[in-house]
């Protein structure tokens, strides 16, 4: 076989013919091939002579060396190892550049000045370089840096594997054969089939199809969709709104419209939320820092005539212990951990700030179809209405009909519904001769076939679809309408959703001939079940202080009838309340377009816009709200709502559009996200309090003790603190919290008062302690330690270094056990790997301060006895800890009463993962909110009811 890339022969149906003569019945008669065509091989060069978006159809696919037929694989393989896949290029950054970059943010720059610091700013001291301190601050910033490399690339690993397993897919034609295929192998000269809801995949020219409309808003920002005939040119990345047709790809990957854009854009990253709170809690603690290094450097020298060395050694102190170095490494492992667990669990984060978000979600807008229902229909043949003359008994004949307005192949749910409830799938084409076929699309509502009747030879055509377009459509409309619709609303009042469905007969025995007077057959009842576990998954996100609202483009009967099954408040408006003015709306049904958006338990009768609307109200009255979506019409929705989440089975313009994507159908996906968000967002809430505490600690507690006692902490002992306590705090991205029973969001000012309560009172801890080792004999006197120190006194003795370190390094890192819990800190059992990493640091610690004699670091083994001493200290000045957090925090939240408080908030954070839907477990604040929105309900309908009867007579 000759290699069509080479060039040496020419392809018709994917198969190669001879093109000696240079002829081909592809060929268009107006424009004559190049002679040397069949010579030449497909490169870019050779398209850049052929206008492929405007010369003709026939022309472009002979010089594309394509057919009907489409390519052949081996001819596709080879195209796209020569043009590349129909990707944009990835931005790789480099590994080295990656693990780099943990090093370059303002915290990290301050660890870096202080390396300087120590290196060079201490030779003019008299001494050799700091290279203990060097080295050590360098090697700190190296572990942190490739911890959080590594979690980070593992976690982004993980996701990327699962959103590698949703990538855009594209149905193409192959060698005669129609194949699903990655959408990046799609290569020129390929054949596509698109329809309503795919996004294209590459630039491509229509073959066929009618009635086409395509959204460029993306790319042109039209605001409306463009229609488009055959021959035309569509873009990759808009989205197909109305229409089924094929295409034949002209450009991929860098040469499509959209590639050449983003290539000529200049990207730039916007600071995530996550970034503006780690550079808000960076800045209160370099606030503190900056403060007390300049005091020290204004005070040391020129007030106590420091030594020139001990003041630069004070100095880094401060920067090595104050600088929370790990921050930016915990919070962002903790979110790409959680991120994976997230997916572990089938729900994949695109945008990392979306977990938090999550977290502090208070409204969830749910779709009913697929996510709230199992979206598998079936039609109840038992209920089958059916007039016009068709009686009971012909019931199989109407659901011919339906059968035959309905695709047999790439089938939504109502087709596959309807031709599977056929005795035999195959009745639906069984004879007749297909003519022409219309698709469902928004604008119409209904599908349409033209057919020829084998049996009479005549042409008919069957619709299906929205039952009052069907009955627009009949040609006894008036006749039939009161009983129509009498039987549409008993339908909804059993749960069923109606179809209507019509023929006529074409009398010209054309295709495309104008039909008669149309028919209607009858209606079809088709129920969707709601989920098994929807009912459960609702109680569950009540219980967790997030309202469910079912937003549903069916009617309001329907609407009622799913969310009574699954036990929701029937409180549904119809979509026409959002159009009111608010005094309209106060008129009409007692409260403002605002209120009756928050009060309802849904809407029905929804469109695109109307999602919309409901989210941007729902936002304006301070609600955080998640929008669920599986349609290209959702896609604005999901754009706008503070977490977008498409669910199983969405089209990729409404993944593109969401912040979360669902892989498994059903809420209860979601309502485990929200439990991990709540989860991953306390775990960061915890260290950020504990950082900012640790900060205030050590750097009023070293500047008190330089300034007062003239006592110079050695900064490889700080720097060993960094160690240990870097190395456990870093398990809190993994530590056991519970999640807390009401949405979260971050107050920055509870968390830097109640942080700077915590350091003072820390400082205290330690200030006072070595009053009594400095300024008096209690140890001696009482339990006969030794305190050579004091003859004669010496306030940098090397026991005492030693004695201070083990204190600040013990109660400084349970600290962490306090900041964790939101009561007590034994109300809340701490994960097995924190409390290991503790217990191991801390022995760590406590055997460098009985055992060490470091002449280079100035410490000196101080024997058991000390060691007891300072445990023993630590434990008495631990108890109150908790009493501070609560009371401080009582006084921010102006709750005056935080003990009685304090029992009903510990029964709030008792989080049972089996029972946490159950009324039993129910928050009060949840139950409260949802009876007193019971109250206004049923209020509302009151009130409603006592209009109507004045109205009523009126009349």
């Amino acid at each position: 076989m000759a290699d069509v890339e080479s060039g040496n022969s020419q392809v018709n149906g994917g198969n190669e013919v001879d093109g000696t003569n240079g002829s081909s019945s592809l060929r268009a008669e107006s424009k004559p091939l190049p002679a040397d065509l069949d010579k030449r091989s497909l490169s870019m060069s050779m398209l850049e002579t052929v206008d492929l978006e405007k010369d003709d159809m026939d022309y472009v696919m002979a010089c594309l060396k394509t057919s009907p037929e489409g390519l052949k694989p081996d001819v596709a393989a080879r195209r796209l190892a020569k043009f590349g896949p129909n990707a944009l290029p990835e931005k790789k950054v480099n590994p080295i550049l990656e693990f780099l970059m943990f090093m370059w943010n303002p915290l990290s720059w301050v660890m870096e000045a202080a390396a300087l610091v120590a290196i060079f700013l201490t030779i003019p001291g008299g001494k050799a370089p700091d290279w203990e301190d060097f080295l050590g601050i360098l090697l700190l910033l190296l572990i942190n840096s490739t911890i959080g490399f590594i979690e980070e690339r593992n976690a982004g690993n993980a996701v990327k594997a699962l959103m590698d397993a949703l990538a855009p897919r594209a149905k193409v034609q192959r060698g005669g054969e129609w194949l699903d295929i990655d959408a990046k192998d799609l290569v020129i000269g390929d054949i596509v089939a698109l329809k309503l809801g795919d996004v294209i995949p590459a630039d491509a020219r229509i073959m066929n199809g009618k009635d086409i409309k395509i959204d460029q808003a993306a790319l042109t920002g039209e605001s409306l969709p463009v229609g488009k005939e055959k021959g035309d040119m569509i873009y990759s990345g808009s989205v197909v709104k109305q229409g089924e047709f094929l295409a034949l790809v002209i450009a991929t990957g860098m040469n499509t419209f959209f590639g050449k854009a983003a290539h000529l854009v200049n990207q730039t990253e916007s600071t995530s939320h996550l970034q503006a709170i780690v550079s808000a809690i960076g800045l209160y603690c370099m606030a503190w820092i900056s403060t007390f290094v300049l005091l020290l450097i204004v005070t040391q020298w020129p007030i106590h005539l420091e030594n020139y060395r001990h003041g630069i050694n004070n100095i880094l102190v401060l920067l090595i212990g104050g600088v929370p170095i790990a921050m930016p490494v915990v919070l962002s492992v903790t979110l790409a951990i959680g991120a994976h667990e997230l997916a572990e669990q089938k729900a994949i984060v695109t945008r990392m700030t979306a977990v938090e978000e999550l977290a502090g979600m208070t409204i969830l807008c749910s779709d009913k179809t697929g996510t709230l229902t199992l979206n598998k229909l079936s039609i109840d043949q038992e209920s089958f209405f059916t007039m016009g003359g068709y009686t009971v008994d012909t019931v199989d004949q109407c659901m011919v009909f339906a059968a035959r307005a309905s695709r047999t192949e790439n089938q939504d749910a109502i087709d596959f519904a309807v031709v599977n409830s056929l005795p035999d799938p195959k009745m639906a084409r069984e004879g007749i001769e297909e003519l022409d076929f219309h698709p469902f699309n928004p604008v119409d509502k209904r599908t349409e076939i033209t057919y020829r009747d084998n049996k009479d030879g005549k042409v008919y055509k069957a619709t299906k679809g929205a039952p009052q377009i069907i009955l627009g459509m009949a040609h006894n409309k008036k006749e039939i309408e009161k009983e129509v619709h009498e039987q549409i609303e008993d339908f909804a009042k059993r749960g069923f959703r109606a179809l209507g469905i019509a023929v006529a007969e074409v009398p010209s025995g054309e295709a495309h001939g104008e039909p008669g007077p149309w028919s209607m057959v009858g209606l079809m009842p088709i129920f969707d079940p709601p989920r098994h576990d929807t009912k459960e998954t609702i109680e569950q996100a009540i219980a967790m202080g997030v309202e469910v609202k079912m937003i549903t483009g069916d009617q309001l009967a329907i609407a009622k009838e799913t969310a009574r099954r699954l036990g929701m408040g029937t409180n549904i408006f119809n979509t026409d309340v959002l159009n009111l003015s608010d005094q309209r709306a106060s008129i009409e049904y007692g409260g403002s377009v605002g209120e009756l958006v928050e009060s309802a338990d849904g809407f029905a009768g929804v469109f695109p816009e109307h999602k919309y609307r409901i989210v941007e109200v729902l936002q304006r009255r301070g609600h955080m709200v998640g929008m669920t979506g599986d349609g290209v019409n959702d896609a604005p929705a999901l754009k706008r709502a503070s977490v977008g989440i498409a669910v199983a089975g969405a089209t990729d313009a409404a993944r593109g559009a969401s912040d979360i994507v669902l892989t498994e159908p059903g809420l209860s996906v979601i309502i485990h996200a929200m439990v991990m968000s709540r989860q991953i967002f306390q775990r960061m809430k915890n260290y950020s309090m504990y950082a900012c505490s640790v900060t205030v600690r050590i750097v009023v507690t070293f500047s008190i003790l330089v300034w007062a006692f003239r006592f110079n902490m050695p900064p490889f002992l700080v720097l060993i603190l960094a160690y240990l306590n870097d190395g456990t705090i870093m398990t809190i991205s993994k530590d056991r919290v519970k999640p807390s029973p009401l949405p979260q969001r971050w107050d920055l000012k509870e968390v830097f008062i109640v942080a700077s309560s915590l350091g003072i009172y820390l400082t205290a801890s330690t200030v006072i302690f070595y009053v009594t080792l400095f300024k008096t004999q209690f140890w001696h006197d009482t339990f006969k330690l030794g305190m050579p120190w004091l003859n004669p006194r010496d306030p940098n003795y090397f026991q005492l270094h030693s004695i201070i370190y083990l204190q600040a390094s013990i109660i400084g890192q349970a600290l962490i056990f306090v900041t964790r819990a939101h009561w007590f800190f034994f109300m809340d059992r701490p994960g097995i790997l924190l409390m290991s990493a503790f217990v191991v640091a801390q022995l760590v610690a406590t055997f460098i301060c009985v055992y060490a004699n470091w002449g280079f670091t100035q410490i000196q083994g101080t024997g058991w006895g000390w060691a007891g001493v300072v445990w023993v200290w630590n434990v008495i000045w631990y108890a109150p800890l908790d009493i501070i957090k609560i009371a401080v925090r009582s006084i921010i939240t102006g709750d005056k009463t935080p003990i009685h408080k304090l029992f009903a908030a510990r029964r709030m954070f008792t989080f049972d993962y089996s029972k946490h839907g159950r009324e039993g477990r129910m928050p009060r604040s949840s139950l409260q909110a949802a009876q007193a929105r019971a109250s206004v309900h049923r209020s509302m309908e009151t009130y409603r009811a006592s209009l109507q009867k004045n109205v009523n007579s009126l009349d």
